[in-house]
Formats: C-alpha cells, sequence, structure tokens
C-alpha cells in the first residue's frame, strides 16, 4: 500500500490556483460522439477503454481495482466525492483507472474518514478526471452502441484530432494485462486466530480485501506472482489454490491457464474470483466472449441454480465464460456445470466441478464475494472454500 499523504486542510477543488484548478476538458469516444467539461485530477491526457459503472457508492474501491487497468470509467451516480479520499479502503496500492468520468463533483468532502479530495488524490496519481459530463447520454450510448475506446484530455481540444489518437490506442479485445498488475514478489496474509488452512492465491489483480476475508477463515494466505509454477505453490504446502480478478482478456492468458490445468491435475481444490473465474472455463474447455457493454457496479443479481436463491453481487467484468450445451461438460478431472447465472442477461456467472463421486472439487464465480463496498451476499462462498479442502484433506 502507498504511504499516507500528509494531512492537508480540504479546498474547494474549483476555487484551486492556475496549477490545479479546472481547465476545460473534452472526451471523445472512437465513433466520434464527444462530450465537452472541466478537468478534475491531473490535466493532460488519456485512453482507454470506456466502460460505466452502476454502483451508487464505494468509487475510492473501483479506482483502485486492477482491473480496472487501462479503463476509463463513467460514474452512472450523478454525485461524486463527497466522502473524499481515506487511507483505510484502497484495494491495492494505486489507482489502476486511465481514467475518471462524472457529472457532478462534490465541492468538499463531507466523510468524517476523509483526509483529502477524490480531486487531490487523482492528481497526486496523475491521473485525468473530467466532470460535468452527461453521464446519462454517455451510458446510454454505451449501452447501445457497447463499450469502446475513448480519450480525456485537457491538451487537444479539437474532437477530431483527439479521435485520430483514439483510433490508434490497443483493443481490451487480446490484451493480456496479467503481468502489468501482478505482484513483483510473494508475500504472506497470516491466519486471523489459528491457522486452518494454506492457500497458494495467484495474483492477477487481486484486491486488498480477497486475502482478508480468507484470513478471517484461518487461512494463511501466500500470494504469488502470476508467473508462478506448480512446484513453488507445492512447496508452499497449499491445501488449496486461488485464482483472483484482474484486467484484460482471458483469451489471451495462456500461462495461467496452463497453471490452473496443472493444479487440476493435481487434485488440489480450486477457487476463482472474476478473471479466475473465466480462466476455470478455458481450463474445463468453454470458451469465453466480450460482452457487449459487461457487468460493472454493486446491485447485479445471480441466482444460485442449486438453491435458486438470488444474491444482489458486486461485479466488474467485460468477459464472460461460455455456456457448454445443456450447461453441462464431460472433462478428464470430472463433470463442469453451470451454478450461476445472471438474472438480467443470462450471462454465465459461476461454474464449478464435480468428479465421479459427486464431491465438489472447484468452484468459480463471475462477481466479487469479497465486496469491500458492499454488497455481502455472496461471502458465503469463502466458506464453501474451506469445505471443499476440509473434505479433500479427509479424503487424502
Amino acid at each position: 500500500m502507498h504511504a499516507p499523504a500528509p494531512a492537508t486542510p480540504v479546498t474547494d477543488p474549483r476555487s484551486s490556483d492556475d496549477q490545479t484548478g479546472p481547465v476545460p476538458a473534452v472526451l471523445v469516444l472512437e465513433d466520434g460522439r464527444t462530450f465537452t467539461g472541466e478537468s478534475f485530477g491531473a490535466r493532460g491526457e488519456t485512453f482507454g477503454e470506456a466502460v460505466f459503472s452502476t454502483g451508487m457508492s464505494g468509487y475510492q474501491e473501483t479506482l483502485t481495482d486492477p482491473s480496472y487497468h487501462r479503463q476509463v470509467v463513467v460514474a452512472t451516480a450523478p454525485h461524486i466525492g463527497n466522502t473524499g479520499w481515506n487511507d483505510e479502503d484502497d484495494e491495492s496500492s494505486r489507482i489502476w483507472v486511465a481514467g475518471y468520468v462524472v457529472r457532478d463533483l462534490a465541492r468538499v468532502p463531507s466523510s468524517w474518514r476523509a483526509s483529502r479530495s477524490l480531486p487531490e488524490e487523482l492528481r497526486r496519481q496523475g491521473v485525468v478526471g473530467i466532470s460535468g459530463v452527461d453521464t446519462r447520454a454517455l451510458t446510454r450510448h454505451l449501452r447501445e452502441r457497447g463499450s469502446m475506446r475513448v480519450g480525456i484530455s485537457t491538451e487537444t481540444l479539437d474532437p477530431e484530432e483527439l479521435r485520430r489518437r483514439v483510433l490508434t490506442q490497443a483493443q481490451m479485445a487480446g490484451a493480456d494485462l496479467v503481468a502489468d498488475v501482478t505482484t513483483p514478489e510473494p508475500y504472506v496474509v497470516r491466519a486471523v486466530g489459528e491457522t486452518r488452512f494454506t492457500v497458494a492465491a495467484v495474483d492477477l489483480g487481486i484486491k486488498t480485501m480477497t486475502p482478508l476475508r480468507l484470513a478471517q477463515r484461518g487461512i494463511e494466505v501466500h500470494v504469488l506472482p502470476a508467473t508462478t509454477t506448480l512446484e513453488e505453490i507445492r512447496a508452499r504446502g497449499a491445501d488449496g489454490v486461488f485464482f483472483s480478478n484482474g484486467p484484460g482478456d482471458p483469451a489471451a492468458a495462456d500461462k495461467p491457464v496452463a497453471l490452473l490445468t496443472e493444479v487440476l491435475d493435481a487434485g488440489l481444490p480450486y477457487f476463482g474470483i472474476c478473471f479466475g473465474n473465466q480462466l476455470f472455463g478455458r481450463a474445463l474447455g468453454l470458451g469465453t466472449t466480450k460482452l457487449k457493454y459487461g457487468h460493472r457496479g454493486i446491485n447485479q443479481p445471480v441466482v444460485d441454480r442449486s438453491t435458486g436463491r438470488v444474491e444482489v453481487t458486486a461485479h466488474n467484468h467485460g468477459f464472460a465464460v461460455e455456456a457448454p450445451p445443456g450447461d453441462r461438460a464431460d472433462t478428464r478431472w470430472g463433470t463442469a456445470s453451470v451454478s450461476h447465472h445472471c438474472l438480467n442477461d443470462g450471462v454465465v456467472e459461476g461454474l464449478e466441478l464435480r468428479d465421479g463421486e459427486q464431491r465438489l472439487r472447484g468452484f468459480s464465480v463471475q462477481y466479487h464475494p469479497e465486496a469491500a463496498a458492499g454488497p455481502h451476499d455472496a461471502s458465503y462462498l469463502f466458506d464453501r472454500f474451506c469445505a471443499v479442502m476440509a473434505d479433500s484433506k479427509e479424503q487424502r
């Protein structure tokens, strides 16, 4: 985590001096749709994939989520910044979004937990934001046309010139971004209380809250780089393997899929979240596809097909697993099946793998049960992972 910034008096970002105050800014999508506004945070120019998030709260967790690497996030909530920024809620060591788009920026934060304002933190980390944008119109455009490349600039205010630069940017489809976000060195998050299990967590863009949720259940979590090997996992004495969330196209992440295949061959229990769900699908022989505009927010309804229970869940994904015929597929490790669906559009939201005796050997979900900003309907999944590891130990 980055060192806390020194406490400073909170100021109105619109009344700052000439070096930090707002200036005219323009946002241009790759299809030419243009929006104007004013800057907040850093001045300059940024490019990425334009996506929208429907969360009414939790913007600090969103901005520091590595899964948003190379994406420009549009907030559908109209008023952003009122809770400021603190040193406790970051989900990683930095802001990962390429840019931030809001309608109404709070003049001053009003939370007792805030140590500085949102514009101050974006400026400190060099992240370009634009406010005063009709985010309703922008979101409707992305829903109709799909997520697309975008540029935000305080320097190039001519839309046609900025669009030409947008069109030179790389697409998200085919992007392998794991190396950009994974930890360079292993580290350990100790179990809370007695250690019950040891888990190797492969960092594909892991969020801070995930190892904490595991540790709260008596799990010692060894967070490992994406380049780790099965031998290194075994050397840690792992009772199970976890694959985290992360950015990019799962179809381009061949090395993590190869590792996961070895994990399944070794009979180690598996749990995956988000990107870890997509890679689980690939290891099981299923395809993945890019969604038109994805799911991002903290209010997505998902049904557990085994119980019929509907969970309100947190999402951040632009790709999804393709369902097999009949939602079931035979693999060399057992039967893979779709365990969860999104009630909005039927997208696969979970997978499970059972052996010939119908024991659960691995499972994954597309959404985020750690959900630092909420909701917490799916937190039981961490307990399910403990149960799978306990069963595996008993069988051995």
